[in-house]
């Protein structure tokens, strides 16, 4: 959720609605810092609007709820019961993040979590589990069972004298301490003796010392990085005129794949899911959602993907994957967000990352940059008032002034500066959209002196907290100056963001994962400033790939590019995906109007898009082509049949419902019974929809994954060729999505030994993924340890295949 909910932008609406003509108008034509400072007298405490936000806020509670954490803790031991080890391991994880500091139930959780991780393979972070387990407390009665699963992770680690001295450790622990008698005594006493067995057997037949592997042997990508350009290659110049603005072209040649920025993020938030509160209401009892979202899966700071994740100490939301990421975040902003959390869930993403930057950027470089800002605006009206019409007035931006956003050095930097200098189109937003942001951030700040941290968001020490502006200088409904200044700072962000938020993705495992065929789609995972790469303008045929690596972004070259060619980023909106009324429609919110080459074509062509001819109807009767608009006619005269398009948009609906019910019947285990019903779906789809429609693609694909489940190697292949055909016929032999289906077939053939279609097939997918996702992205190592396997196969079986 980008913006803030619904019921806030109704509450928002009506509190500018009871405003008088007078002052509505003065809030429209107001610079940014005046109207915050009108729009804070409209959210008064006690006010009808400050308590529909107290209420909002309530139903997306981030509080530690020891109740929730009992829920949690057993409801994952009963998943554990049932073999559902990575189930398990998540809603341990969710008990722990509700535990209260210093709660000695918050050990039994890690305790269990590295059960449940052990039983999963990922022995090192079970190891960290145990470690948390014992320094939070964990009852010695119980820690024999703990410390001997640790002998057994250091056996499967190959760490074979550590695996003896905790195994001598645990034994003197037994013996002397005496802290486990009867039955249960008897059964870890069985497992020690086994466990000794095992030691004694890798210390006479050590194991062979791997070889390194990973990243470390990789050879890095060749880079020569920009001298003006922070983190971008040599063969980009930075460039600005009144028409496009600041702009990336090409000052060589530059090839596919060839690698042109690296950017970390700025700021970046992890995006929450609708309705992030999970209690849900019982009539006998509490229960909680066992859903997993996002919040979940990936390191609140970095975006690593989580196995344990470390909870943070004051709220349930926040969750890291390392105690270093919890405590760099909790110094650099999380002691200021965290009891915000439930007000920062309901205003959106888009007023998190606004308060986050400020934050980051620290008041002294804010307040600089905004009293620079209203020198500028100065100028520029003492300017225009010299001059005897508007029109005369010089563009400021350009001439010998610097680029916007570079340092006085003339660097384009990553850095707040650059953030800072991003437009926000303050002039452009609706009066309504400007209106919601200023009372959200005006809530945000109220929250904050509230909960008395206005010394923590103005970076001062608590023993500072005196030295701020007296009581008497301002009223219970004014910010104090320095506070205004943050408020200024963060309502610019909001606005900036509708233009310049960049997404942060992955490639997400659909499913449990542990199936032989690993079926994946790209997901939003995060927004966040990227100012470098906010320098690219849109084309809805771009000539770059961006790929993410936690909160660092990478912008490849996907075709070749000549010298003085502009560098092109797609927003959204892909030529090979909508048609162009449906793209200029969505690229409104950028406020320009798109004139790519894609959109020039289009819409000097008289014929119908690609995209509106692939994915169009065909006639129920005879299969041809429909034509027309709200009624559509067969374009074979001999028929003529017509319909209308409502109704086969509900046909449409309804076939993507039932396909929808087939995966669900795939994720109960139930695939014969989800082949029938995609085969159903198949057979109805033929009667209505296009040959090429991505839907008859997408059909394909599930029928692929379904025979792969059930071991039927050969058939899911016939399938996915034919899904992988369609793809080919909308994206092009070369984009990012035919290189995910030939991942997808070259894990189907491998594991059905088809050895040369398998490397034929990984080759292809190499020659694209390497252009679009880099030579070290996860599937192409995945791709090459395929390869490396079957290589190694004996020559006769080579030979044979």
């Amino acid at each position: 959720m980008a913006l803030p909910g619904e019921e806030w932008r109704r509450c928002a609406a009506r509190c500018r609605a009871a405003l008088g003509p007078a002052l509505r108008e003065r809030l429209e034509a107001a610079p940014l810092g005046e109207a915050l400072r009108l729009g804070c007298g409209l959210l008064r405490t006690g006010g009808e609007e400050a308590a529909a936000l107290q209420r909002l806020c309530r139903r997306a509670s981030t509080g530690k709820e020891p109740a929730a954490a009992r829920w949690y803790r057993q409801e994952g031991n009963r998943r554990f019961g049932r073999g559902c080890y990575g189930d398990a391991a998540l809603l341990y994880s969710q008990a722990a993040s509700h535990e209260l500091p210093g709660s000695p139930e918050v050990s039994l959780c890690f305790a269990n979590r590295s059960a449940a991780l052990f039983h999963l393979g990922h022995f090192e972070v079970c190891l960290e589990d145990i470690s948390r387990a014992q320094s939070h407390g964990y009852p010695d009665r119980l820690l024999p069972k703990v410390l001997l699963r640790k002998v057994e992770c250091l056996l499967c680690l190959g760490r074979v004298q550590d695996a003896a001295d905790a195994l001598a450790a645990v034994e003197n622990k037994i013996t002397v301490d005496g802290i486990m008698t009867g039955p249960e005594h008897q059964t870890l006493l069985k497992k020690l003796n086994q466990l000794k067995l095992k030691v004694r057997e890798r210390e006479s037949c050590p194991e062979p010392a791997r070889e390194a592997c990973g990243d470390a042997q990789r050879e890095s990508e060749i880079w020569e990085e920009n001298d003006s350009i922070s983190g971008a290659s040599s063969s980009l110049s930075l460039k600005f005129n009144a028409e496009k603005g600041r702009h990336l072209v090409a000052s060589q040649d530059i090839l596919p794949g060839q690698n042109l920025l690296k950017e970390e993020a700025f700021v970046s938030v992890l995006c929450p899911e609708e309705g992030e509160s999970r209690l849900l209401q019982n009539s006998s009892e509490m229960v909680w959602d066992a859903r997993v979202t996002n919040a979940d899966l990936y390191c609140h700071r970095c975006l690593k993907q989580l196995l344990a994740s470390v909870p943070c100490r004051g709220c349930s939301y926040a969750k890291y994957c390392s105690q270093n990421c919890a405590d760099t975040a909790w110094e650099q902003y999380h002691r200021t967000e965290c009891s915000l959390g439930g007000l920062l869930l309901m205003l959106g993403v888009f007023c998190h990352v606004a308060l986050r930057t400020v934050l980051l950027a620290g008041f002294s470089e804010v307040s600089r940059l905004v009293e620079q800002s209203h020198d500028d605006d100065e100028d520029l009206r003492n300017t225009k008032a010299r001059c005897k019409h508007p029109s005369e007035a010089p563009d400021t931006r350009t001439g010998t002034r610097a680029i916007p956003g570079c340092n006085d050095n003339g660097q384009y930097q990553s850095s707040y500066q650059a953030v800072f200098n991003l437009l926000p189109h303050a002039e452009k937003h609706s009066p309504e959209h400007k209106f919601l942001c200023m009372l959200s951030v005006v809530a945000i700040c109220r929250k904050l002196q509230e909960a008395g941290l206005e010394a923590a968001v103005l970076n001062r020490e608590s023993s500072e907290k005196g030295s701020g502006p007296k009581a008497c200088e301002k009223t219970s409904d004014e910010l104090s100056p320095e506070l205004q200044i943050m408020a200024e700072a963060m309502l610019r962000h909001v606005l900036q963001l509708q233009c310049n938020a960049q997404a942060i993705t992955v490639m997400q495992e659909l499913g449990s994962g542990d199936g032989a065929v690993v079926n994946r789609k790209p997901v939003r995972l995060a927004t966040a400033f990227f100012p470098v790469l906010s320098l690219l303008n849109h084309s809805c045929s771009p000539n770059i790939s961006v790929s993410f690596s936690g909160t660092a972004a990478t912008v490849r070259a996907s075709q070749p590019i000549s010298s003085g060619q502009e560098i092109f980023h797609c927003y959204g909106p892909h030529r090979c995906r909508m048609k162009v009324a449906e793209r200029q429609q969505l690229l409104s919110q950028y406020f320009f109007e798109c004139r790519c080459q894609a959109c020039l074509e289009e819409l000097e062509s008289d014929n119908k898009s690609v995209v509106s001819m692939r994915n169009s109807f065909c006639c129920p009767s005879c299969q041809a082509s429909m034509q027309g608009e709200d009624v559509l006619c067969c374009s074979n005269e001999a028929c003529a049949r017509s319909v209308s398009r409502e109704s086969l948009s509900r046909h449409l609906r309804d076939l993507q419902r039932q396909i929808k019910q087939a995966l669900e019947l795939l994720r109960d285990s139930k695939a014969d019974e989800a082949i029938k019903m995609l085969l159903k779906c198949q057979m109805d789809a033929r009667n209505f929809l296009s040959p090429e429609h991505l839907l008859m693609g997408e059909m394909e694909d599930h029928l692929a994954q379904v025979y792969a489940t059930l071991g039927k190697w050969q058939e899911a292949a016939r399938h996915l060729e034919k899904s992988i055909q369609i793809v080919e016929t909308h994206h092009g032999p070369s984009s990012v999505e035919m290189g995910h289906e030939l991942f997808k077939l070259a894990q189907i053939l491998f594991n059905g030994f088809a050895v040369s279609e398998a490397l034929s097939t990984i080759q292809r997918a190499e020659k694209i993924l390497t252009v679009h996702c880099g030579p070290q992205s996860t599937q192409i190592r995945e791709l090459q340890e395929m390869k490396t396997c079957l290589l190694e196969l004996p020559r006769s079986i080579l030979q044979r295949t």
